[in-house]
């Protein structure tokens, strides 16, 4: 079987929509994070194979789970993993749950309605974010604010990358009930530019997911570790960006990507935002034993 680094796409964590493991991340826990992401994209440019079958797919998937447990000396990725996961006692649910996702990546191509999508999203979004709260000791009372900021985060991908997916992979994650609300059909997704149907039903499950985000306004409040919270607070200042272009815009024919200006000015809008929450939360003074 082909190593799973050959397989890989050559993105990298810097080609990545939002931060990963950015600058603001105290340096301490920017290599347990950069392990994690690295097997993760090994995981997913696997599950985004374009010639592999969906049973090599799986094979591989399995092969990394088995060296991430130690059951096999398994790729290079898993070996990196489970020693940054044993050196800070952490668990690998959080990596085993988005082998969950990809393995669905590659076995289901449809999702029916909202519920399935947020399903989805428990295994594809939002143990990333835990996963990057437990690297900082932040409290599990942060989970709900961070699957919603996760989820919205996911679904916000998925509405720029529907015609990607569906044209690439014939995948859908746009619901299907919510298609047949809009009186749009599938195979719209492959179109050079959207239906007016389709463009209502794209533009409405955006909004869905403006809620999704509302749900997460005050999680880099709930922070203790100061950077990770400018990180959470610059990553929301992303979203809102992306969802307002995806709310107004065709994304089958215009683009709905931030520019890097864009980036830069969602960027300084986080660091805002999150150091005026943190203020409001009652200073930096009694959290400096989080910082790093």
């Amino acid at each position: 079987m082909t190593g799973a680094a050959a397989l890989r796409s050559g993105k990298g964590h810097r080609d990545e929509n939002f931060p990963v493991a950015s600058l603001l991340i105290s340096a301490k826990h920017r290599g347990p994070i950069l392990a994690f992401y690295e097997f993760v994209r090994t995981a997913d440019d696997i599950a985004d194979h374009p010639t592999l079958a969906p049973g090599e797919k799986l094979a591989h998937l399995d092969a990394l789970e088995a060296g991430l447990l130690g059951h096999a000396e398994g790729e290079a990725v898993a070996r990196r993993l489970r020693a940054a996961l044993e050196e800070r006692r952490l668990p690998s649910r959080h990596a085993q749950d988005l082998l969950t996702a990809f393995r669905m990546d590659v076995t289901r191509l449809r999702y029916r309605n909202w519920d399935e999508l947020i399903e989805y999203c428990s295994y594809s979004a939002m143990p990333v974010g835990r996963f990057v709260l437990d690297v900082h000791g932040e409290p599990r009372s942060t989970w709900p604010a961070n699957d919603a900021l996760c989820a919205a985060l996911q679904i916000n991908n998925h509405i720029q990358d529907c015609r990607a997916d569906y044209t690439d992979l014939d995948r859908v994650y746009v619901p299907l009930d919510a298609l047949a609300a809009a009186d749009a059909k599938v195979e719209e997704l492959g179109a050079p530019r959207a239906s007016p149907a389709l463009l209502q039903c794209l533009h409405a499950l955006a909004h869905r997911t403006d809620a999704l985000l509302q749900e997460s306004l005050g999680f880099s409040a709930m922070i203790g570790n100061f950077r990770l919270s400018l990180e959470v607070a610059v990553i929301t200042a992303l979203a809102q960006r992306i969802l307002r272009l995806i709310k107004t815009r065709d994304p089958l024919s215009e683009t709905v990507h931030l520019t890097k200006i864009g980036v830069m000015g969602g960027t300084l809008a986080g660091v805002a935002a999150g150091s005026f929450a943190r203020l409001a939360r009652g200073g930096f003074a009694s959290h400096r034993s989080k910082d790093a």
